[in-house]
C-alpha cells in the first residue's frame, strides 16, 4: 500500500518556538489557542443556524374530549355535534372550506360554473382514494347525492340537493344542473362522499343500522383505527390515524384520540385532570375559569345571531315603530355580552353576523339608554300610568310576553332584558320552554308575542330563508314574520348572483332597511371557544359555521418539528 506523507509547513519551527517559551508564556499561548478554537466553533454554529429552519414533521398525538356519543359517522345522517365532529375528520367532499371562508378543491381537481349559474361541472382527482384503498370515482359522488335526495332516507342534507339534476359524464367528470341560479349551492359540494362499493347493497331501512355508521370508511384526513366501548357497547373513545393518501396531503399529527362525555361537567373535569388536552362545547363561564389559569383558548366569531323577534301578527303593539325602536334603544348589548357570554362574543345591531368585532353602541350607561328610549315613546304620545308606571297610549298598553328556550344563557338573557324593559316602563312576562317544546309548539305555529332566539346563518350568508316574505310560515325561518317587497327583491338577487361585490351591495341595502324598520332587536353573536394545548401549531379556526369545522385545516396542524437547511425546506 502506498502512502503519501503530508507535513505542516514550518511545524518544526513552531515546536521549537513553543519549547523556548517560559511556563507563563506557554499558559498564555495555549489560552489564546483555546479561545481561537472556541470562537471558530461558535462562529460555525451561528453560521449553520442562520441557514437552518424549523419544519413540521409527522408525529405526536392529540387527545380531544367531546360531549355526547356518536351514532351516525355518516355525512348523510350526522345530526349531533359528536356525529358531525367525527364525520368531518373521516370524510371529504368535492370541495373543502378553508378557515378563511373560501372553497378549494378536495376530491375534485377542478370545477367549472356555467355563465348562467345553473350548471356546475366537477373533475375528480385521479389519485383520490378511500381509506380501504379503493379509488374515488363519480359513481361514489352520484350515489351519495342521489341518496341525499331520496325522501325515504330522510337525510338532513336533502334540502341542499332538492331539484338538482345529477349527470355522470364518465368516472372522472360529473355535472350538477340547477333549475335556477343559486350562488350558495357551491357550498353544498363539500358534502362528504360515501364509498358506493360499501353502501350500495344497504336499503334505506337498513341504512341507519349499518355498522359503517360507527366503523366509517371515508376519504378524509383521518381513518378509524379502533373504537372503544363502554359496558353497554356504546362508543366512548375513537382512535384515529392519519390517512397518508389524503387528497390534500397526509396530516402531520399522527394520531387523534377522541373521548366522549355525557355533559359539560364531565368534560371540564377530564380537561382539568389531564385526561384530555382539547375540548369545545364548554360554557363561557367555565372557559373563563380555564383562561384565568393560563390555559390557551382559541376563539372564532360564529355566523350566528341572537335577537328578539317581534310578532306583529300576534301583538298589534309592535306595529308601532316607536315601540320597536324604544325597546331596542333601552338594551345595553355590550353589558349583555359581558354578563351572558363572559365577554366571549360581540354585540350586534343588524341581521348579518359580523366577521369581526363591530362598533355597536356608544359608552352611555344603561340609565342613559333607558332615558333615551323613554323619550322616544313620549315624543310619539306615550305616557306612563301614574299608578302602574307602565307606558300607555289611548287604549294601548306596553305589555307583552317574551318566549325563549331553557338554555342557561337564554334564561339569563331573558331575565336581564325583562328587568331592563320594566325599568323602561313595560309590563313583561317571560315564558321559558324546553327546546323541543319551543320549536314544535311555539315557533312552528308562530304562537309567541316576542321570541328570544338564535339563528345559524351559515358561511354563505344566505339570508333568504330568514327574511323573505315567502318564508313566514313553517318550515320557513322568517320568525319575525317580516314582509317587505324591496327586501324580497334584494334577497332573491343576492342569492342568484355569483358576483361577490354585487352580492355584498345587495346585502348592505337589505341590512339598511332592516335597521331602519327594526322588525327584530339584534343582541349578540357568540364566539366559538376551543381549548387547545400550546403544542399544537398552525391551528386556524377562521370562519366556522358548526363546531366540526374547527378541523378544517387539521391536515396542517403539527406537534413535532425538525430542522433542515433552508434550501431543503419544501414547506417554504
Amino acid at each position: 500500500m502506498l502512502r503519501r506523507q503530508f507535513n505542516l509547513p514550518h511545524a518544526d519551527l513552531l515546536k521549537k518556538a513553543i519549547r523556548s517559551f517560559s511556563l507563563t508564556e506557554r499558559i498564555v499561548f495555549f489560552a489564546f489557542v483555546l479561545i481561537f478554537i472556541g470562537s471558530t466553533f461558535f462562529m460555525l454554529i451561528k453560521v449553520n443556524s442562520a441557514f437552518l429552519v424549523s419544519v413540521p414533521v409527522s408525529g405526536g398525538e392529540l387527545i380531544e374530549g367531546i360531549i355526547g356519543s356518536p351514532r351516525f359517522i355518516n355525512p348523510l345522517l350526522a345530526i349531533s355535534d359528536a356525529d358531525k365532529d367525527i364525520t368531518a375528520l373521516v370524510y371529504s367532499g368535492l370541495l373543502k372550506a378553508t378557515p378563511e371562508g373560501k372553497l378549494v378543491p378536495d376530491l375534485a381537481e377542478r370545477f367549472e360554473i356555467s355563465e348562467d349559474g345553473k350548471t356546475y361541472t366537477f373533475f375528480l382527482r385521479k389519485d383520490a382514494t378511500f381509506h380501504n384503498g379503493t379509488r374515488v370515482t363519480t359513481d361514489d359522488v352520484e350515489f351519495t347525492v342521489l341518496k341525499a335526495q331520496d325522501p325515504s332516507l330522510k337525510s338532513p342534507r336533502r334540502s341542499n340537493w332538492e331539484g338538482v339534476t345529477v349527470e355522470k359524464i364518465d368516472e372522472n367528470e360529473i355535472r350538477f344542473i340547477l333549475k335556477q341560479p343559486y350562488a350558495p349551492f357551491i357550498g353544498n359540494t363539500a358534502l362528504g362522499i360515501l364509498p358506493r362499493s360499501i353502501w350500495k347493497n344497504a336499503t334505506n331501512d337498513e341504512f341507519s343500522f349499518s355498522e359503517f355508521n360507527i366503523l366509517a370508511i371515508g376519504s378524509g384526513p383521518y381513518k378509524i383505527k379502533s373504537v372503544g366501548r363502554d359496558s353497554a357497547g356504546i362508543p366512548n373513545e375513537y382512535t384515529l390515524k392519519a390517512f397518508n393518501d389524503y387528497a390534500l396531503g397526509s396530516p402531520f399529527v399522527t394520531n387523534l384520540r377522541i373521548r366522549f362525555y355525557r355533559n359539560q361537567g364531565e368534560l371540564a373535569r377530564a380537561l382539568e385532570q389531564g385526561d384530555i388536552e382539547s375540548a369545545s362545547g364548554l360554557s363561557s363561564n367555565i372557559i373563563k375559569e380555564f383562561e384565568n389559569r393560563g390555559i390557551l383558548i382559541e376563539e372564532a366569531i360564529l355566523p350566528r345571531i341572537f335577537g328578539i323577534f317581534l310578532n306583529q301578527n300576534e301583538v298589534a303593539l309592535f306595529t308601532n315603530k316607536e315601540v320597536r325602536k324604544a325597546l331596542d334603544q333601552s338594551i345595553d348589548k355590550k353589558a349583555l355580552v359581558e354578563d351572558i357570554l363572559s365577554g366571549y362574543g360581540v354585540a350586534i345591531d343588524g341581521p348579518i353576523p359580523p366577521k369581526e368585532n363591530p362598533n355597536v353602541q356608544n359608552a352611555s350607561s344603561s340609565e342613559e339608554r333607558i332615558k333615551v328610549a323613554q323619550k322616544t315613546l313620549e315624543d310619539a304620545g306615550w305616557k306612563r300610568n301614574a299608578e302602574t308606571g307602565i307606558f300607555e297610549k289611548n287604549t294601548k298598553i306596553l305589555q307583552f310576553s317574551l318566549a325563549t328556550g331553557d338554555a342557561p344563557e337564554l334564561k339569563r338573557a331573558a331575565a336581564i332584558i325583562q328587568e331592563t324593559w320594566e325599568a323602561l316602563g313595560a309590563d313583561i312576562e317571560v315564558e321559558i320552554y324546553e327546546t323541543g317544546d319551543l320549536n314544535q309548539n311555539v315557533i312552528r305555529p308562530r304562537k309567541y308575542n316576542a321570541l328570544l332566539f338564535g339563528e345559524i346563518i351559515g358561511r354563505d350568508r344566505d339570508l333568504y330563508p330568514f327574511w323573505h316574505s315567502s318564508q313566514r310560515n313553517d318550515p320557513g325561518l322568517n320568525i319575525a314574520l317580516y314582509v317587505n317587497n324591496n327586501v324580497d327583491k334584494l334577497l332573491q338577487e343576492a342569492r342568484e348572483t355569483t358576483d361577490k361585490d354585487l352580492q355584498e351591495k345587495k346585502y348592505n341595502e337589505f341590512e339598511k332597511i332592516i335597521k331602519e324598520e327594526t322588525p327584530a332587536i339584534f343582541l349578540y353573536s357568540p364566539n366559538f371557544l376551543y381549548v387547545v394545548p400550546k403544542e399544537i401549531h398552525e391551528l386556524s379556526l377562521g370562519q366556522l359555521t358548526i363546531s366540526g369545522e374547527r378541523f378544517l385545516n387539521i391536515h396542517e396542524w403539527y406537534i413535532e418539528t425538525s430542522t433542515v437547511w433552508k434550501i431543503f425546506n419544501r414547506n417554504k
